[in-house]
């Protein structure tokens, strides 16, 4: 029988095109199924930034098929870490969730070449997470 997620992480971002979906495709792709992996943004763009759809697939991680969805209360409800990245007092703040801002620059309308950078601080920001939330006991 699978075991349940260790946790589940929200990424937040303005448009939820490019730091919040990288940061997700990341994640999914390091950890798997042992955690719950969820973007939103307060507002959402058309699509995904294909400089960050470029970047992202550049280290094996497609996120092509992804689409910017719209930041609800519910969503951060069923999050145990709400990770910002610059989306202001856009989010709504709940007890016992943990809130972590990542202040990274925002990728729109960049070229790949200046997504990059960005994509790599992601990458080791989220190898950070995935070693806390392994190292946390069991509830």
């Amino acid at each position: 029988m699978p075991s349940a997620p260790l946790a589940s992480v929200l990424f937040v971002c303005v448009h939820n095109a490019g730091r919040s979906q990288m940061a997700a495709g990341f994640l999914g792709h390091l950890a798997g199924d042992r955690i719950e992996v969820r973007s939103a943004g307060s507002l959402p763009a058309d699509q995904v930034n294909p400089s960050a759809v470029e970047a992202m697939k550049e280290v094996g991680i497609d996120i092509a098929n992804q689409r910017p969805k719209v930041l609800t209360t519910e969503a951060v409800q069923a999050s145990d870490y709400v990770i910002t990245m610059g989306c202001g007092d856009a989010c709504p703040i709940f007890p016992g969730k943990k809130y972590l801002d990542w202040a990274l620059e925002d990728p729109a309308g960049k070229g790949v070449e200046s997504v990059r950078p960005i994509r790599d601080q992601i990458k080791t920001r989220i190898e950070a997470l995935i070693t806390e939330i392994d190292a946390k006991p069991e509830a």
